[in-house]
């Protein structure tokens, strides 16, 4: 298993970021323009539309027989995993690296970078008739997921990558650290057997953890794998397509998910650079020393003298007016004594 360099993909980073494209709202409208820097390097087409018309486009890259997919914001408000793709395109269209050569002389990569453009636009889950893709994989209602699953079957990938967010309640179990990435290989079944394609999936995680543990050791965490039948990376893995999940998620003091960002292009192009390399994909027992995700975190605790009283809070971001707003709401849970607050704040005195 090649790890690649901490310090030469630091560097990359640095030098690739998409400057253009920074916070949590990210739209068709900031991703449209940049298709054209990549039109030289990329074969770049158009999937079709969303259920608003919008664009959904395809970027192709490379020539090798290993052939892996990649998707991002099929959910709206989940934009970590855009920001690093377009990283990572930039790398591929600007970068002479070695191991960069390599993913391209060994793969043919095919990314959709915004799947929901309409949800995107709203800042929401769903799409625009209110469907989550992510789990409108068994009934395709809506057009989106017909068009990846369009797309999976033409492609025939060996392995796909589902670009998500995670919520802040997460960290990192054994810790008190937040979960900033956490992977899952998705079960086929309801019993979560280990069948080859869980195993190979679990073989490039561990490539990604071995990678990230030398970057940002025990902020990394395990997405539940329990089976949900109409997910759609359960479906693909079903049907025998490996599919990677990445959950970006909170790093201390980072609302607007930049740090996550650069840890999630670490992730990805790991990844990519092990399948690249990789002859047999059967390293998993390490999966499961990842630390399971736990709930333990909320982003403000009011602690008070007498624990009875402390309070809770979530941010809640939503757009209002055409901007990007986070409101604090307050949360209703009884006993935070186990809890752990992003921002705890302590007040004493008369206050308790």
């Amino acid at each position: 298993m090649q790890i690649l360099s901490s310090v030469v993909v630091k560097k990359i980073f640095k030098d690739q970021k998409e400057i253009s494209l920074s916070g949590k709202w990210i739209t068709f409208k900031n991703i449209e323009k940049l298709f054209l820097k990549h039109q030289d390097a990329f074969e770049i087409t158009q999937l079709g539309f969303s259920e608003q018309q919008r664009p959904i486009y395809k970027l192709k890259i490379g020539f090798g027989k290993k052939r892996i997919l990649l998707w991002s914001q099929m959910h709206g408000n989940e934009s970590t995993g855009t920001k690093a793709l377009f990283d990572l395109f930039n790398c591929f269209s600007n970068c002479n690296n070695q191991e960069l050569k390599t993913i391209l002389e060994e793969c043919t990569l095919v990314f959709v970078p915004m799947l929901n453009p309409d949800g995107s636009q709203a800042y929401t889950r769903v799409n625009a008739n209110n469907i989550d893709l992510n789990r409108d994989a068994v009934d395709r209602v809506a057009k989106e997921s017909n068009l990846l699953r369009n797309l999976l079957e033409e492609f025939n990938p060996q392995f796909c990558f589902n670009l998500h967010d995670q919520r802040t309640i997460f960290g990192v179990e054994g810790t008190k650290n937040p979960a900033t990435i956490s992977f899952l290989a998705p079960s086929e079944e309801i019993t979560r057997a280990l069948t080859k394609g869980r195993i190979e999936t679990m073989d490039v995680i561990v490539a990604m953890n071995s990678l990230l543990q030398n970057i940002i050791p025990n902020f990394v965490g395990r997405y539940t794998d329990e089976f949900y039948p109409t997910a759609t990376g359960d479906n693909f893995q079903k049907l025998g397509y490996n599919t990677i999940l990445i959950e970006s998620g909170h790093y201390p003091n980072d609302y607007q998910r930049e740090f996550s960002r650069e840890f999630t292009f670490y992730s990805i192009l790991q990844g990519l650079f092990h399948v690249a390399t990789a002859t047999k994909f059967n390293s998993f027992e390490p999966y499961f020393l990842i630390p399971n995700n736990d709930k333990i975190f909320y982003d403000v605790i009011h602690r008070y003298s007498n624990s009875e009283k402390d309070v809770a809070f979530q941010f809640k971001d939503e757009i209002i007016d055409k901007k990007f707003v986070s409101k604090l709401e307050k949360i209703q849970e009884n006993d935070l004594k186990t809890k752990i607050g992003h921002n705890e704040i302590v007040f004493e005195g008369k206050f308790d």
